[in-house]
């Protein structure tokens, strides 16, 4: 049956109720609590109330049962013509569809085969299903429908709406583990009068009162040291970020960082706090530290090892941080590495950082030693300045975590975004004279780390995509709206 008469005919039972004098889009329905309320400590001759969308109708003659769901949980139904429902309102039942949100009040029986089922004495529909639901959902050859309509995911596929629990928990897990170590957690703007705090293409906005242009925020970071220059000394926040670049299965240009900034601490506190947050999530929240990720065993057992990333550009290119651009793709080539002439030394190395960390290992561990040009915001060492204080946490291939010693010198960080904005004339750029003023009243020694939530998610979760561990991720425009998925049921 094509869709449109599908359609129909639920918009004639939706006229049908109405003929009869039931509501198809009713109004608040008392509960006695969730399903699972009922079905957990389950009692025969209880009185209950309770809500969900309706599945699975089976009718035997006089008899109609069904699957109700919430969110919680399941339970049967059963209605009988004549006891207690009448002719009128056994038909009205019969007309409900898979789908249709109901309530139900009855008494709790089981059935011969030991079913935990609910009599219907009374139902009343509280929202008429007017499109089918997926009758073979996992069937779906297009995966983009599933994120494009994640309600329908989410209705048809319960391991994807427990992935989304899971997420909550982790989520809640780190918040909780933060403000029990005594930070505090902040709001910054998402609105930016001058794009900055990391490297990125930004989204660009319009505020018509003040007649001017916005950005939607790369990173909190330059707000956060804003409020450690305050008097604030331990902070985070748990933050949407925007970058207007491209999409993968790591990336989305919306997503979710947590940013968290310690005054008089330092690169080596953030990497104890970084696996300290990670433990806690595994042991909290999934109670063990041992993961499968795409049939990757991962261990999260402490300590985890470093590599230092100057040292593997030294061994595997013979590049020295201090090399200039002509000297490191010069030695890039030799290697059989082919890069343009004209590249910075920033994005040759970039590009270093690229084809060493497709090779990093599967378990834990910390890259540091990053050369300085790549980190105009951190702290160069004493004994090697154009090495600094920074190191990225890789689990599974993918990076889920920076630090940095934060740079609180304020000569010494105009110097480094003046050098910044030089070389990459096309980012159109200009200098954060705000920030600036704030590091000059006086930033003490800060240690600050960022980690990516989502990311972070798609580890303890096992999902291959960041699409899969964000419930409404950017998808190209659907021109067509296809009802491609949508089976009658």
């Amino acid at each position: 049956m094509e869709l449109n008469e599908i359609i129909q005919q639920r918009s004639d039972k939706l006229d049908a109720f109405r003929r009869a004098g039931m509501e198809p889009f009713g109004f608040r329905f008392e509960r006695t609590g969730p399903i699972s309320s009922v079905t957990q400590d389950f009692q025969e001759g209880r009185a209950v109330m309770l809500a969900g969308r309706l599945f699975a109708r089976r009718r035997h003659g006089k008899v109609c049962f069904a699957d109700l769901r919430d969110e919680q949980g399941r339970i049967q139904l059963c209605a009988r013509k004549g006891e207690p429902l009448d002719e009128v309102a056994y038909d009205l039942f019969n007309k409900l569809d898979i789908g249709d949100i109901i309530g139900v009040e009855g008494v709790t029986f089981k059935t011969k085969t030991g079913e935990p089922t609910v009599r219907v004495d009374r139902f009343v529909l509280l929202a008429k299903s007017l499109r089918p639901l997926p009758e073979k959902w996992h069937g779906l050859k297009d995966v983009e429908t599933r994120y494009r309509r994640r309600y329908i995911d989410l209705i048809a596929n319960p391991q994807v709406r427990e992935v989304f629990l899971q997420r909550s928990r982790l989520v809640a897990a780190v918040r909780a583990f933060l403000t029990d170590k005594g930070f505090l957690e902040v709001e910054t703007p998402m609105m930016h009068p001058i794009a900055g705090g990391a490297a990125g293409r930004p989204f660009k906005t319009h505020h018509n009162e003040y007649d001017t242009d916005l950005f939607l925020r790369i990173a909190p970071e330059l707000y956060l040291k804003r409020l450690i220059v305050g008097g604030f000394e331990k902070i985070f926040e748990i933050n949407r970020s925007f970058r207007n670049e491209g999409v993968s299965t790591r990336h989305n240009p919306e997503f979710t960082m947590l940013e968290l900034y310690q005054a008089y601490a330092d690169v080596e506190d953030m990497m104890r706090i970084t696996q300290d947050i990670f433990v806690h999530v595994a042991k909290g929240v999934f109670g063990r530290l041992d993961f499968t990720y795409q049939g990757l065993e991962i261990d999260l057992t402490p300590p985890w090892p470093r590599r230092s990333f100057a040292e593997a550009v030294k061994q595997g290119f013979d590049i020295d941080p201090d090399d200039d651009a002509a000297a490191m793709a010069a030695k890039l080539k030799e290697r059989g590495r082919p890069v343009e002439e004209r590249l910075t030394r920033s994005q040759i190395v970039r590009i270093v950082e690229e084809i060493l960390t497709a090779e990093a290992p599967r378990q834990p561990v910390f890259f540091t030693d990053y050369f300085s040009i790549l980190c105009p915001l951190a702290k160069n060492k004493k004994e090697t300045p154009a090495i600094s204080e920074r190191f990225e946490l890789y689990i599974a291939g993918m990076e889920v975590a920076n630090a940095y010693s934060e740079l609180n010198d304020p000569q010494e960080q105009r110097a480094r975004l003046l050098q910044e904005i030089k070389d990459d004339a096309k980012c159109g750029r200009t200098l954060d004279e705000d920030f600036l003023e704030a590091l000059e009243t006086g930033m003490p020694p800060t240690g600050g780390l960022g980690i990516g939530i989502d990311r972070m998610a798609m580890i303890f979760l096992d999902q291959p995509s960041i699409r899969d561990v964000i419930l409404f991720p950017l998808l190209r425009p659907d021109e067509t709206h296809k009802d491609e998925g949508q089976d009658a049921t």
